[in-house]
């Protein structure tokens, strides 16, 4: 298999909070002295960052508990001790996070730079010199900070792509995102060649950029988890577009018709809102169809009024009609959005 690693449990505990100090002035010049212990520093927070420079997991897999540093003990002369540096946790833009005992998605850290506060520090614990009023000259007591936050949490991936290609094994998905973007994804004549989720940034010329995703194809039952099954159907869940690739060529057996409402089916099955997303459909092979089959396959996208597209990867037919109106439909989803009102999750400190 590979190393792509896309859910992780980690352990999490903030930094403790520093002790108060129990001190006195024994200055020659202070009449009988008097309080004088500084504040305890603040434990270290744990805080959780999306890094776009990272596209899996499996830092995390390998290391998977994070204990930040207790503040340091105030001291006396009324010295505060100092708080401790956070950790910071970096993760995969579009990492969801969970805590293992709450259910509901704590945080979804979907742009570059997002961070959400895991674990809060303690804060440090006073010092006797707080405690000094007109009739407590001399306090001997101090308190001993409070502890940080400590959880376990479970995160997972979801890739975010603009375009998710889908489709039965061998469709052409690997060899279209090759032609359209500079990914590389290993492209092979044998099933599940791809075996993590590719992204390729499109930038067609005179147009804003857009990301497609090269989901790992689909075989019946992956609703259920066979073949390489609902590991990566969750990844198409965020696209705004599926583009539905379908061999007409005879490589892939079977009537096409019926290979694309088998692939259809399953992402109904696994979720509704995956059946619910707006779908083109790219007839693959062109170069090589059978006639037989492009006639069949146009005809049923036309009667379900879905978009047909035929393409050729090796030979480039159909191609730049195909990426500029994968671009028009993903500018007027990210239009659509940017009119929607954001609501935060309720119960989440996200840093600005």
């Amino acid at each position: 298999m590979s190393n792509f690693i896309d859910r992780v449990k980690i352990n999490i505990r903030a930094g403790h909070g520093g002790k108060g100090c129990i001190a006195f002035r024994r200055e020659a010049y202070v009449p009988r002295g008097g309080p004088s212990g500084g504040d305890g520093g603040k434990g270290a927070d744990v805080i959780i960052r999306a890094d776009s420079q990272l596209g899996t997991l499996i830092d995390l897999r390998y290391q998977q508990n994070y204990f930040a540093k207790d503040g340091l003990p105030g001291s006396g002369k009324e010295q505060t001790g100092a708080d401790s540096e956070d950790i910071i946790i970096r993760v995969p833009v579009g990492t969801l996070v969970y805590d293992t005992v709450t259910p509901g998605v704590l945080v979804d850290l979907d742009e570059d730079g997002k961070e959400f506060i895991a674990g809060k520090g303690g804060r440090g614990g006073k010092g006797n010199a707080f405690f000094k009023t007109a009739t407590k000259q001399t306090p001997r007591y101090a308190q001993p900070g409070e502890p940080g936050e400590e959880r376990q949490l479970f995160l997972e991936l979801k890739l975010l792509a603009d375009v998710g290609l889908v489709g039965f094994p061998n469709a052409g998905k690997s060899t279209l995102i090759s032609t359209i973007s500079a990914a590389k994804p290993k492209i092979a004549d044998y099933p599940f060649t791809t075996l993590t989720p590719v992204l390729g940034v499109v930038k067609p010329e005179g147009r804003k950029g857009f990301v497609v995703a090269d989901i790992p194809g689909l075989i019946e039952n992956a609703h259920k988890g066979a073949g390489l099954g609902f590991e990566f159907l969750r990844h198409i869940e965020r696209t705004t577009i599926l583009l539905h690739m379908v061999d007409v060529s005879g490589m892939v057996p079977g009537d096409p018709v019926e290979n694309f409402e088998k692939i259809n089916n399953e992402l109904a099955l696994y979720s509704d809102k995956l059946s619910g997303k707006y779908m083109a459909v790219a007839a693959t092979k062109i170069d090589a169809a059978i006639p037989e089959h492009v006639e069949k396959l146009e005809r049923y996208c036309r009667e379900h009024e879905f978009k047909f597209f035929p393409v050729s990867s090796a030979t480039g037919k159909g191609i730049d009609t195909l990426v500029n109106f994968l671009s028009e439909k993903v500018e007027e989803g990210r239009k659509e959005r940017a009119k929607a009102v954001d609501v935060a999750p309720q119960d989440v400190e996200v840093k600005d």
